[in-house]
């Protein structure tokens, strides 16, 4: 066999595990069904804008190893994530902050917002959640939740938030401060010049090969190494004998935009239902752009078939079952690793995507 490892997948899992096989002296080969290496952390370069291709992604972590970790193969900007919401036409901050309940009620102290959020949970007639809008209600009360939970949440998931488990939102960011940081973590920002570079230095030295489906050559890839390193949707692996997966997927549409500044912002949370995408992004704020021109990109949610990239499992009791059945198999699977979003069918954020990998390479290879 010509390699130690084969890495389906060229993503941060498969770049992060392949970077610490070849320090330890392992030979791996990559590939990678799309014509670029990254998995959904790709940056296309657009009008001297580093265009994030997937969709946004704001690195941030209280994981000082993680953050020594990347910051190894890329300078880090100061990039802190403040979206905003528009509903109908009005401006609200994110996360739900002293910014936002001035905006919604006019309060200006955190008694006087406690009190308006109190009043509205206390008027509600039910003290148990048994779906993901009354746990909405619970927390947060009326207001937030049907100008700022509501539709963007039922968009994004392409169900009635009735008909959603109350565990998809177990927690809602409230603070009583003026401090429209979205994330609480000690470390956060944007890699200047891209992600594409943290790749690259990932995947330095690498056999890397793109436009390569493993599933077209399953049999002869496999005789390439002697283990496999998976990180493909696992209900594919095994050729979807209990049942496919559900997704949610997302539809991009990137536009440059001949104008400085389109929206003055990042990140633009569309909240109400008549619209149909549920962002906007404008990549050059990432990293303070100055150019001429801007790139923005809409956001649309739909269900992702065999066919569409995946991006969101639906953890709900029907696919819990199904997922429980693969697990149970993957677990007595010798020379398969198995990592990543796909392959063991759970939302990560990056920071947890490279500690797993980390701790999956460490296992392996000590």
């Amino acid at each position: 066999m010509e390699f130690d490892y084969l890495i389906v997948g060229s993503g941060l899992f498969g770049a992060v595990f392949a970077h610490e096989a070849k320090k330890a002296g392992k030979r791996c080969l990559v590939i990678d069904k799309r014509d670029h290496r990254g998995g959904n952390v790709y940056c296309k370069e657009m009008e001297g804008i580093q265009v994030h291709w997937y969709g946004a992604h704001i690195f941030h972590t209280n994981d000082q190893t993680i953050w020594r970790y990347v910051n190894q193969f890329a300078v880090f900007n100061r990039y802190t994530n403040s979206p905003l919401a528009n509903y109908k036409g009005s401006l609200y901050n994110l996360p739900f902050n002293m910014n936002t309940f001035y905006q919604l009620w006019g309060v200006k102290t955190p008694d006087e917002a406690r009190v308006k959020i109190a009043e509205q949970i206390a008027s509600l007639p039910f003290s148990r959640p048994s779906n993901l809008e009354e746990q909405a209600l619970l927390l947060v009360g009326t207001d937030i939740y049907e100008k700022l939970i509501k539709h963007y949440t039922e968009k994004q998931w392409g169900m009635c938030a009735k008909d959603l488990p109350s565990f998809i939102i177990k927690r809602l960011p409230v603070r009583f401060t003026f401090d429209n940081n979205y994330f609480n973590d000690k470390y956060q920002g944007i890699p200047e010049g891209g992600y594409n570079q943290i790749i690259d230095g990932l995947l330095d030295g690498i056999e890397v090969k793109l436009n390569i489906n493993f599933f077209d050559d399953r049999k002869y890839f496999e005789s390439n190494a002697h283990k496999l390193v998976y990180t493909g949707k696992i209900d594919e692996y095994y050729d979807y004998r209990f049942g496919a997966l559900d997704y949610r997927g997302l539809r991009f549409e990137h536009q440059i935009v001949n104008q400085r500044n389109f929206q003055g912002n990042a990140v633009v949370n569309y909240t109400d239902s008549e619209t149909s995408y549920t962002r906007i992004i404008e990549h050059k704020h990432f990293e303070f752009g100055e150019q001429e021109q801007t790139v923005i990109t809409y956001e649309y949610p739909l269900l992702a078939g065999k066919d569409t990239e995946p991006y969101y499992p639906v953890n709900n009791d029907h696919n819990t079952r199904i997922h429980n059945n693969y697990k149970e198999l993957s677990k007595r699977e010798k020379g398969v690793i198995f990592g990543g979003r796909l392959a063991e069918y759970r939302y990560y954020d990056m920071h947890q995507v490279i500690a797993s990998a980390l701790k999956a390479s460490r296992d392996e290879l000590k």
